[in-house]
């Protein structure tokens, strides 16, 4: 009803970044002057209906100024709202109230008037203070970051403001801080508390080359940070900004419910019209005398504040539980799609497995020794990001080879790389590439293959020459079973893995996880192709991928998910929503939340509308006026409007709390895992120690 009143609040709060906290602080601060305003009309009212008790009726043109004084305070907000809604050709729940306070005002029922805008602007600050919730959760996220920082230059230190840093300078974070910007550690080692962005309880050890985040706590070691991101950049810069978005966005939902109330208007305004026509023909005189004010009863239950707080309350309450689960909704409408969705799409590396390489055998071919395949792998993938090629360059450092740091070098995605370094021109990558390079090759990659079955290999050819296969094994997340599983509880119908790595090596974890069908050796517009297939073939498609070749196939699918914080930037970005933990148990409470979300929503439509048209009934008849008496009974009519309201925030906020159960159930899993390994460390300990001769 008096949403628009304090639109440049809402606009203010909106539009900013680094200044959050001013201003939801600055924007309390308002509501609390808004109140003082409501109390000083609503006395200036009680105190006219005082002394019209106490003069009579004869002393009216004297007992009326306060009334008159309290209708005009308590009804400038409305009118400031309801020309704003005029103006932009918005007309919606601010119109009816003030034309409910004009009405009153016509008839000269100034006391009326008074008592109607107090109630209805009370109510609202009290739904407004209530939601004020969702703020205060963002204010609680922008206080994770510190105000100031501290800079090393040249070895010395120096505080400065936030927003003095810039990227490539170098921070200090001692241990109890937390951290201010987004970064990579240069020196030092800690224990990072990742929980504010993550959700994960459980600490994560960090060392030079790691990288951090803003609003993370910096727990033992002092580290050293080259920033990487500044302010509304870092990645809880971006949550803060994502919850924001959810208040402004509007879902197809809450765009019909805006188009219905446009048409809904202008019916109310009939309907008042004709109870006021119908009871002023009455050949009863008490009716006749309450027409005016029965009408105005209709205008007062029937604004459709309830209706219009439907879909975007329970949108930011889910937004804001998603968040604290460390996962990420860009828009309403990803949140809108994952409830409908029926086919879920893995990535397998870094996905459904950890994505944590080793090199399990180096395969040589024939006449090639294991270390200069080695060698000749390392060299070829010192500039790549990709998992397997940081796995092969430990692996060569604990060999202690040292590629030579050559920079001709070309990534080929899906493929491999093909780089020109001392050693020779060295190609990279998988053995359906190398094959088309050098396919006279063809039966020595096919003789490596078969001693790597079951491995992720690289293979290598130097100057045309084949020179074998580094295999490499990840590991299967422990509880990617369980997670396929809970999805088909929830109605998935197909869970499939969509991969770039060998059938044999796909096979073997889709075995392991329980999914209905394997795509391997995938390029990345193969895996994009796929998906518009499912797409056309009517599957609404979930996708979860986390490299830069997934890209095109997240944004293809109805709901995209990025997974992880050290996820590629390119996956994020094409992706409608990013976990900000490697969790895969987040995917089935993403779309437990959705659905929930989409439940609440139709209660709330259901219980506003059945509201509007009982209070309609109600107040067309004369009910309120008769039961109560004329001035009262506009009260009751603003009181019983005011009920809907309260029902769509409660029952909204019922989804701040939802994922909390998940939470402690998480925590007593890991803590149970962790007691586990320590008992088997300690039983492995006993056991060594049993069998050492005395």
């Amino acid at each position: 009803m008096s949403h628009a009143a304090n639109a440049h609040d809402h606009k203010h709060l909106h539009t900013a970044d680094d200044g959050n906290i001013a201003c939801c602080s600055h924007h309390e601060m308002k509501i609390d002057r808004w109140i003082l305003v409501y109390l000083i009309g609503g006395i200036f009212a009680a105190t006219s209906w005082i002394a019209t008790l106490v003069a009579g009726p004869d002393q009216r043109q004297i007992t009326i100024i306060p009334a008159v004084i309290g209708a005009l305070m308590l009804g400038a907000p409305l009118f400031i709202a309801a020309i704003s809604e005029i103006y932009n050709r918005r007309i919606s729940s601010s119109s009816l109230a003030a034309l409910a306070i004009l009405a009153s005002m016509a008839v000269e029922k100034y006391a009326i008037a008074a008592f109607l805008a107090f109630v209805l602007l009370v109510a609202d600050q009290i739904v407004r203070r209530t939601a004020f919730g969702a703020q205060r959760a963002i204010e609680q996220l922008v206080k994770l970051t510190p105000d100031r920082a501290r800079i090393v230059e040249n070895g010395t230190e120096r505080d400065v403001g936030i927003a003095d840093l810039s990227v490539g300078q170098t921070v200090r974070v001692r241990p109890g801080e937390n951290l201010p910007v987004d970064g990579s550690v240069v020196s030092g080692s800690s224990t990072i508390n990742q929980a504010s962005l993550t959700g994960e309880a459980m600490p994560v050890e960090v060392e030079a080359g790691a990288s951090v985040y803003a609003g993370t706590t910096n727990l033992t070691g002092t580290i050293d940070l080259r920033v990487t991101q500044v302010g509304a950049d870092t990645t809880i810069g971006k949550v803060s900004s994502l919850i924001q978005e959810a208040e402004r966005a509007k879902d197809p939902r809450q765009l019909i419910i805006q188009e219905v109330a446009r048409f809904y208007v202008p019916v109310v305004l009939a309907i008042a019209g004709l109870v006021f026509f119908l009871f002023s023909q009455s050949e009863d005189e008490i009716t006749r005398s309450n027409a005016a004010i029965t009408a105005v009863t209709v205008l007062v239950v029937t604004c459709p504040t309830a209706l219009l707080l439907s879909s975007p309350m329970a949108m930011v309450a889910s937004f804001a539980s998603a968040a604290r689960l460390g996962i990420l909704i860009k828009r309403t409408e990803h949140l809108e799609a994952a409830a409908h969705i029926d086919t879920v799409v893995l990535d397998k590396t870094g996905t459904l497995t950890t994505g944590n390489f080793e090199v399990s055998r180096l395969a040589p071919a024939d006449g090639i020794e294991g270390a200069d395949l080695l060698a000749a792998a390392a060299n070829g993938e010192q500039h790549s990001n990709h998992p397997l090629a940081l796995s092969i360059l430990r692996t060569a450092t604990q060999a202690r080879i040292t590629p030579d740091g050559s920079n001709d070098f070309e990534e080929i995605h899906g493929r491999g790389v093909r780089a020109r370094t001392s050693m020779g021109e060295l190609c990279v990558g998988r053995a359906t590439w190398l094959r088309e390079l050098a396919p006279g090759e063809s039966a020595k990659i096919d003789a490596v293959e078969a001693r790597t079955e079951g491995m992720s290999g690289v293979h290598v050819l130097r100057d045309g020459t084949y020179l074998g296969a580094v295999g490499l094994e990840d590991k299967v997340r422990p509880n990617g079973r369980a997670v396929v599983e809970r999805m088909r509880e929830l109605g998935v119908r197909f869970v499939s893995i969509f991969t770039g790595d060998r059938f044999s090596v796909a096979k073997r974890v889709g075995q392991q996880t329980g999914v209905d069908a394997v795509e391997a050796e995938c390029l990345p517009e193969e895996k994009h192709q796929l998906i518009k297939e499912l797409n056309q073939q009517g599957y609404r498609v979930l996708m979860v991928g986390d490299g830069i070749n997934d890209g095109p196939a997240l944004a293809e699918a109805e709901v995209g998910v990025a997974m992880g914080l050290s996820g590629s930037d390119i996956a994020a970005n094409s992706a409608g929503v990013a976990l900000m933990t490697d969790e895969l148990n987040r995917l089935p409470f993403l779309i437990e939340l959705a659905r929930r979300t989409r439940m609440i929503i139709t209660q709330n439509i259901v219980v506003s509308i059945l509201m509007a048209v009982v209070g309609l009934v109600l107040a067309a008849t004369g009910t309120f006026v008769g039961v109560a008496g004329a001035g009262i009974g506009v009260g009751f009519a603003a009181l019983f409007h005011f009920l809907p309201d309260v029902f769509v925030v409660g029952n909204s906020f019922r989804l701040f709390r939802f994922g909390e159960d998940f939470l402690e159930v998480e925590a007593q899993e890991k803590s149970a895992a962790e007691a586990g390994k320590r008992t088997h460390r300690e039983a492995s300990a006993r056991g060594l120690a049993a069998a050492q001769p005395a």
